[in-house]
């Protein structure tokens, strides 16, 4: 086994820490587009799902409750995201609902049912139990089932689902993201008016917020 003397441990010490400075920064993903967040950000239909400080840097999500890279957004890198940005008072985070498909529309149709105030948590259980419920033979029903741990029955949800106004007002969130930032997949994230398609990492997350934070 070979022994280093303090020196030498000293100069591999400084050379790593060298390495480390001189390593280039990972580069902020390429935005997809641009756009208007002062129009972005009038207020639609819905109340606004969000967390966080409102004087933060704005982020918006179009996510979609049947969307796998949404479900793995939510479960794998939202909660870091969340403790090092949300929490902290940095980003004031907004999700948006976008619904691809009627069964889409179902889900977000319940978790409004649940109230505005509770809707972020609902859709948070559905991403957490998607398998159980988006991919299966009945998924109208698994998905119900999915709601019963915040306590809404059969009868609630089945009663929920047939309120209108409720599914025309996220088919008007749906058109708005089409028309407005041009929202083609899920999720969509905006960010100080740029436009980034596609599931983002933590690494993405930093490099696209950390110049703009305070």
């Amino acid at each position: 086994m070979i022994a280093f003397l303090p020196s030498a441990v000293v100069r591999l010490a400084a050379a790593a820490a060298l390495a480390l400075a001189l390593s280039p920064a990972i580069a902020a993903p390429t935005p997809a587009g641009t756009v208007d967040m002062a129009k972005v950000l009038q207020p639609g239909p819905l109340a606004e799902l969000s967390l966080g400080d409102p004087n933060g840097v704005t982020m918006i999500e179009y996510g979609s409750l049947t969307c796998s890279h949404c479900a793995t957004f939510a479960t794998a890198v939202f909660p870091d995201f969340q403790k090092a940005y949300v929490d902290t008072g940095k980003v004031h985070f907004i999700f948006r609902e976008f619904s691809r498909n009627p069964l889409d529309l179902a889900a977000f149709v319940l978790a409004r049912c649940e109230g505005d105030d509770k809707a972020l948590a609902t859709i948070d259980l559905l991403f957490a139990e998607q398998d159980k419920w988006a991919f299966v033979e009945n998924p109208l029903e698994a998905l119900i089932t999915a709601l019963r741990p915040t306590g809404m029955s059969h009868d609630q949800a089945m009663a929920c689902l047939k309120d209108q106004s409720k599914a025309d007002a996220l088919t008007k969130v749906l058109n708005a993201a089409v028309q407005d930032v041009k929202v083609q997949g899920t999720p969509t994230f905006v960010v100080d008016g740029k436009v980034y398609d596609g599931e983002l990492s933590t690494a993405d997350l930093d490099a696209i917020l950390k110049p703009l934070v305070k």
